[in-house]
């Protein structure tokens, strides 16, 4: 079975919603049959590769809102992260372009620490204010995971995976997926937002179930 997940590196609740998966599947019978694959999604494809200000000034100009407002929305997320395990320091985050992190992923998957790389740039972005439109930062972030420095900075350095994304995310429009992070299995069931990993668990179980339900060629 085949599972897609699309998100983008600066959604939190994508970040929150990789832990609930995790620990969905972790817990579904037929773990070891399932492929994950990682899609790209920008939310904001033309930001800058850091916009000025801070978070909190960012989110009141872009949604109307008070400061006061946005350190209440940011605190509740901040305990909903918390209870799946994530840390998230809002008052750290360096907001920016997405775009290099996604091509940064496509080359981990080819290396298979797709996985390992899509956490660590949601734990370096939300829990340790890095900027992840740097390259010398996501040339470091990569080699943790276990990435060889020269090839990432021959692919960061060109336009090695930019088709990937944007294929991707064409995707994503046709299949009417506008909002993330969205689950699909085998291209034929969806699951949007950062579900509890109960509701997870369901979704996998259904879709194996339809799986195993399919006719037989006559």
């Amino acid at each position: 079975m085949h599972v897609e997940i699309w998100s983008d590196i600066a959604c939190p609740w994508c970040y929150v919603g990789r832990a609930r998966f995790g620990a969905a599947l972790a817990e579904f019978e037929h773990r070891d049959e399932v492929t994950v694959t990682w899609r790209s999604f920008e939310l904001d494809p033309d930001a800058p590769a850091e916009r000025e200000g801070t978070h909190a000034d960012l989110i009141a100009a872009k949604y109307g809102r008070t400061l006061e407002e946005v350190a209440a929305m940011d605190a509740q997320l901040t305990a909903t992260a918390a209870a799946d395990g994530l840390e998230m320091r809002f008052s750290e985050l360096r907001s920016g372009n997405t775009f290099d992190g996604h091509r940064l992923v496509h080359l981990a998957a080819e290396h298979g620490f797709q996985d390992a790389m899509k956490e660590r740039l949601f734990r370096a972005y939300f829990s340790e204010g890095a900027l992840i439109s740097d390259h010398a930062t996501l040339e470091a972030l990569a080699v943790e995971v276990g990435l060889d420095g020269a090839e990432v900075r021959a692919s960061l350095g060109g336009d090695r995976f930019a088709d990937a994304v944007r294929e991707d995310e064409r995707d994503a429009h046709a299949a009417g997926i506008s909002a993330v992070p969205c689950f699909v299995i085998d291209r034929k069931y969806g699951a949007s937002g950062a579900q509890p990993s109960e509701t997870l668990l369901q979704f996998l179980e259904h879709g194996w179930a339809q799986r195993d339900a399919a006719p037989a060629a006559s």
